[in-house]
C-alpha cells in the first residue's frame, strides 16, 4: 500500500525493522533531551505527517523494551490517527516507573501499525444471540 508522508523532522522516514515487523519505529522529533518525571506525560514530537487511504487508520502503540525497562508507555494505546487527519503525529508518552526518563532527540519513541478497518451500521435489537459465556467478562474465563 502506498501512503504520502511529509518528513519535517531530521530522522529518517518510519520503517519496518524486520520483514515481518507489524510496526514501524516513530521517533522523537526534538531538539535537546526531554525529561518526563515519575508518573508525568509529555507530547512528543515526530516531524511526520502522513496521508493513509480511506478505510484505514494508523495505530500507535508502546515500544516493548520502553515499557518492559523504563516503564515508559504510550498514554493513550492504541492512539488512533484517523484515514483524514492531516496534522503533525505525535506519541503521548507516560512514565509509570519512580525515576526520571529521558527522550533524546531521534529516540525511538513507539510504533505504527497501520490497519484497516471496517464500519458498521448499528441495528437496534431487543435481545442478543446467546452464547456460552454470555455476560461474563473481567476474567471470568480464568486468569
Amino acid at each position: 500500500m502506498k501512503c504520502r508522508i511529509i518528513n519535517r523532522s531530521g530522522n529518517e522516514l518510519p520503517a519496518y525493522a524486520t520483514g515481518s515487523s507489524a510496526g514501524m519505529d516513530l521517533r522523537a522529533d526534538i531538539a535537546e533531551p526531554l525529561e518526563i518525571k515519575p508518573l508525568q506525560r509529555a507530547m512528543v514530537p515526530t516531524g511526520i505527517f502522513i496521508a493513509l487511504p480511506e478505510g484505514t487508520e494508523a495505530q500507535v502503540r508502546p515500544r516493548s523494551g520502553l515499557a518492559a525497562k523504563y516503564g515508559v508507555t504510550v498514554l493513550n494505546s492504541p492512539g488512533t490517527i484517523d484515514a483524514d487527519y492531516r496534522g503533525e503525529v505525535k506519541v503521548i508518552l507516560v512514565n509509570l516507573s519512580d525515576t526520571v526518563f529521558i527522550v533524546n532527540p531521534g529516540d525511538r519513541i513507539a510504533q505504527m501499525v497501520i490497519a484497516r478497518y471496517e464500519k458498521v451500521e448499528w441495528e437496534a435489537c431487543d435481545s442478543l444471540d446467546g452464547t456460552s459465556r454470555g455476560e461474563g467478562g473481567f476474567g471470568s474465563t480464568g486468569m
